[in-house]
This record gives structure tokens, sequence and C-alpha cells, in this order.
């Protein structure tokens, strides 16, 4: 059975059937956010200034590789950036936790050992994406904060906010959740400062293009080898993140023959799931 996400992007029919839920979860969305403009709820402002990455729609379109780009021009532009993050299916017992390249992703979450290791950045995971912000201040070792998604984690205020989409699927549907991908109206992105799209963009949008590197071996990952190498025979591709066709896409764009494999988004590979039995190579994404 297909997952629900596949027909957000193909706009199936049936979907009409969720749109009742969609317009109650806009309400809500909207009631939300206009609660911290009116003060109703709590927002906060940290001592360091803040931008924030991240998208108004369920699922991958590149954020993190862009925090690690901006976290790597801003050090070259002579601050000392640091990343907070949600530490999204950490089961860390307590809260914010500091993440190094050497840390647990189960503890903390995949994307943040991710960028600590990429970076080489402080990193502060934590759902309360303040105390993630303020132990990184406490450190005293950064300037200004990258927050890995966010965009409607409105406790945290921000200076600059920066929407990532993705140029090939776009809003699928329109639709909020659960009738479409989308997590608030498009008219959210006429109040950031910057659209950033993952492809081709149009205008008014900066458009982001990731490179493709090359295969590091598992058990040894000095040992680098060219795509060019697996053309001659059909490689198994493996991907649990948010939008595995992109994935599957670019080895296919490097022409590669594939056998593809799509889990769900932070899946907890076990050696079992790349065991395929048929001595064919397998590639898989750097945060799989």
């Amino acid at each position: 059975m297909k997952r629900l996400d596949y027909y957000w992007y193909t706009r199936s029919p049936w979907l009409v059937l969720l749109t009742p839920l969609s317009l109650i979860y806009r309400i809500i969305v909207s009631l939300r956010r206009s609660a911290y403009k009116l003060g109703i709820l709590r927002s906060t402002r940290v001592t360091t200034p803040v931008i924030v990455v991240g998208n108004i729609t369920v699922g991958g379109t590149g954020k993190t590789p862009l925090v690690a780009w901006l976290a790597e021009y801003l050090r070259g532009k002579g601050y000392k950036p640091g990343i907070i993050s949600r530490g999204y299916g950490g089961t860390a017992s307590s809260w914010p936790q500091q993440v190094r390249p050497d840390s647990d992703p189960g503890v903390v979450g995949d994307e943040a050992v991710l960028l600590a290791a990429n970076t080489g950045c402080p990193v502060s995971v934590a759902p309360d994406r303040v105390a993630a912000a303020n132990a990184l201040i406490a450190g005293g070792d950064c300037d200004v904060i990258l927050s890995d998604d966010g965009l409607q984690h409105y406790a945290l205020q921000r200076d600059i906010e920066i929407a990532v989409i993705d140029g090939v699927r776009r809003y699928g549907s329109g639709f909020l959740i659960p009738a479409g991908p989308l997590r608030e109206p498009v008219s959210r992105l006429q109040d950031v400062d910057l659209v950033v799209v993952n492809g081709q963009g149009s205008e008014g949008e900066h458009p982001m293009n990731l490179q493709q590197g090359g295969a590091h071996q598992l058990l040894d990952p000095d040992k680098v080898r060219d795509l060019h190498e697996f053309r001659s025979r059909t490689v198994h591709a493996v991907a649990g993140i948010g939008n595995p066709e992109r994935f599957f896409r670019a080895l296919q764009k490097a022409g590669l023959q594939l056998q593809t494999h799509a889990f769900p988004d932070h899946y907890p590979f076990q050696p079992a799931d790349i065991r395929f039995g048929d001595g064919r190579a397998v590639l898989m994404t750097e945060k799989d």
C-alpha cells in the first residue's frame, strides 16, 4: 500500500475527502500563529541572532545541507555559528543535549550528528529550541545561531527566516495536512526573508543545487569510489529520507542502474535491511 504522501504529489481525486480536516488544521495553524503575535503564547528572544531554515511542507526539501553550507559561509565571514535542532528521533531522557560527531544518533537524532560531523560547529538539540539556543549561548562559543527546521516553532523569535522548497514536488496538492503536504498556507512565504528552491526556482526564488559526491565505504569511510565505477552493473539504492526519489534521481543522473528501496524518514536501519544476498553494491545516503 502506498503512503499518504504519495497521493499528495499525484493530486489523487480522493484527497478531496480529507479537505474538511485540512480546513480544521488550517484554522488551528492560523489561531496558533495569531496567539504568538498577540502575546497570548510566549515567544522568547535570545541574546544571539537567530537564522531559521525551515519549510512549509512535510518531508525533506534540503534544509540540512543548506544549514551546513550556511555554517561554512558564516565562518568564512568571521562569525562563530552554532546550530540547534529538535533532535528528531532522539531518545534522550533529558534535554537539551550537546551533540558531537561521535554522539549516538539514537539518543540525539541522526541529522544533528550529521551536522556536527560535517560542520565542526557546536550543536545543541532539544524539542524546546529556546532551551537549545540558550545552551549554546551559555557555552560562549557562538555568536549566531542556525536553526535546522523550526519555521513553525514560534516560541523562538528569529532575525532571519529562510524557507526551502523542493523544486520538483513544490506544494503537491496545495492542501494543508492531511489532504496535502503543507504545514502552513503558501501565503506564509510572503513573510519570510528568503525562499530557496532545491532545484530550478522561479522569479523571486533563489536556486540551490546539491552536488553528488563519491561513495564512501561504510566500514572504511576514508575509502572513496567515484560513482562512475558502478555504471557497469545494477546496484541497490537505499534511502530513508524525507524524499527518497531525489536520491534515486541523482544516482540515475550519474548513469547508474538501480534497484530502489525507499524507507520512512529517519528509519532505524538494521543489518538485515541492506543484506540482499545477491552480491550487488548497496548505495545509501550519508544520513542513512
